[in-house]
């Protein structure tokens, strides 16, 4: 069954921005995520199928790369070839094997040598927390799915255990093939021995001779305090497992902070929004505020306090990752005017009225007489 466009999966254009690209994989991701759909090998299907598009579309190199030749640029799909003979020069590396001599393996991994060509890829997976959890740091237990050593033969490939290699025909051990193409000599990795030099006389039987298999795996992720929206843990080793015994990848956690619905970050500090009554705003008085570590926090607020003024509450605000400062809290007050009045109360705001009249707000008044300037200066 032939691959679906990359831009299609995720339901992005191809004028699309990292941002957009991002916001639309974190949708389907948390959509498809096999721990909401446990047991559906279709929704399974869908996740594995996001994570690979927005794992090449994410990287300029490879979305350029992609663009130009489509999914033909990573699967040798432009023609036949191997072992360094007619065809396709490029062989079953595709145009990837170009970049690798360019700029090195797609995925941030190093190029060259036996062990980084069987190294295992990299992986990502999303963990979202509160900003309580956020805050004071948590530990999270996810479900990856990815290949493992295979148990069978212990990673190395070989029935029982046991390697038994023999020298690779097609690179004649040497772990690499080349191909003329023009003027150029292109050297890429061997596809037979996928860069070991070596071939494993009698495969193992679950494996089939790569060492790994396919399995979720469990793992347990600590969370520190302070972390923001947005941040990369990187678990080296905890990707993928190489093949028949070289390296895995690495496991990269981007962290999603939900919103709150009382409070906003900016870094290290917090923004609490905090509606008066008039009169409160007013008369002045005490308001008891809480704080993100669950503690109470009592703001004096002075007569005639407006719109807009702040209190500030040092050492009240967000954790500081790798540190053991905290940022400040900012009370924000938000002035409410009263709505379905009582007749009671009419009177008493229409009785207050007749007496604000004779002097108390004196920003209101100096906006009225420059008006009255202006107007007068028209002649009007």
């Amino acid at each position: 069954m032939a691959k679906r466009d990359y831009y299609e999966v995720l339901g992005v254009g191809r004028e699309a921005s990292e941002d957009d690209l991002k916001k639309a994989y974190r949708k389907l991701a948390m959509k498809y995520h096999p721990d909401r759909n446990q047991g559906d090998a279709d929704a399974e299907g869908r996740f594995k199928e996001v994570n690979e598009a927005y794992d090449t579309l994410k990287d300029a190199d490879k979305r350029a790369a992609y663009d130009r030749f489509g999914h033909a640029a990573f699967e040798g799909g432009m023609g036949g070839g191997g072992g360094g003979g007619g065809g396709n020069p490029f062989g079953g590396g595709g145009f990837e094997d170009i970049f690798e001599e360019m700029f090195g393996r797609f995925g941030g991994r190093g190029g060259g040598g036996r062990a980084a060509s069987g190294r295992g890829a990299d992986l990502r997976q999303e963990v979202h927390i509160s900003m309580e959890e956020a805050f004071a740091g948590t530990k999270k237990t996810i479900r990856v799915p990815s290949s493992v050593q295979c148990e069978a033969c212990t990673g190395t490939g070989a029935e029982g255990g046991k390697p038994s290699s023999q020298t690779c025909g097609t690179c004649r051990g040497a772990g690499k093939v080349r191909a003329q193409q023009g003027f150029f000599l292109i050297e890429r990795t061997c596809p037979t021995c996928n860069g070991s030099g070596q071939i494993i006389k009698n495969p193992c039987k679950v494996c089939q001779g790569a060492g790994r298999v396919q399995r979720d795996r469990t793992l347990n992720v600590t969370i520190p305090a302070g972390v923001e929206d947005g941040t990369r843990i990187r678990l080296s080793g905890e990707g993928e497992a190489g093949l028949r015994g070289a390296p895995a990848g690495d496991l990269y956690v981007d962290i999603g902070v939900h919103a709150h619905p009382i409070f906003q970050r900016e870094g290290p500090n917090i923004m609490v929004r905090v509606p008066l009554r008039m009169t409160q705003a007013a008369l002045g008085g005490a308001v008891e505020v809480p704080s993100i570590d669950g503690s109470r926090a009592s703001v004096k607020i002075p007569a005639g306090t407006q719109t807009g003024d702040n209190f500030r509450l040092r050492g009240k605000g967000f954790s500081v990752l790798r540190s053991a400062a905290r940022g400040d809290m900012y009370v924000q007050v938000v002035v409410e005017t009263p709505q379905n009045l009582t007749p009671r109360q009419r009177e008493l705001l229409e009785a207050f009225e007749a007496e604000a009249s004779k002097g108390g707000s004196p920003e209101s008044e100096g906006f009225f007489a420059k008006v009255k300037e202006f107007w007068d200066g028209l002649g009007r």
